[in-house]
């Protein structure tokens, strides 16, 4: 069974982010950022841990980050 994971870009302002649990970290920074250009938002993903959790931090980039 396959789980989607909604990336809520459109809701972001500039400059916030959120991280995303994964253990295939390389797969879920792939999906997040083409989500991210399917929503026409610059974005930079991180992989790392949070809270003892393997994931991908997602950023949505300020024009001064750009």
């Amino acid at each position: 069974m396959k789980k989607t994971i909604q990336y809520p870009w459109k809701r972001l302002k500039r400059g916030q982010g959120f991280f995303v649990p994964a253990l295939d970290t390389d797969k879920a920074r792939e999906e997040g950022l083409k989500a991210a250009f399917a929503a026409r938002v610059k974005a930079k993903a991180y992989v790392g841990i949070k809270s003892k959790q393997l994931g991908v931090l997602f950023l949505r980039l300020t024009d001064e980050t750009l």
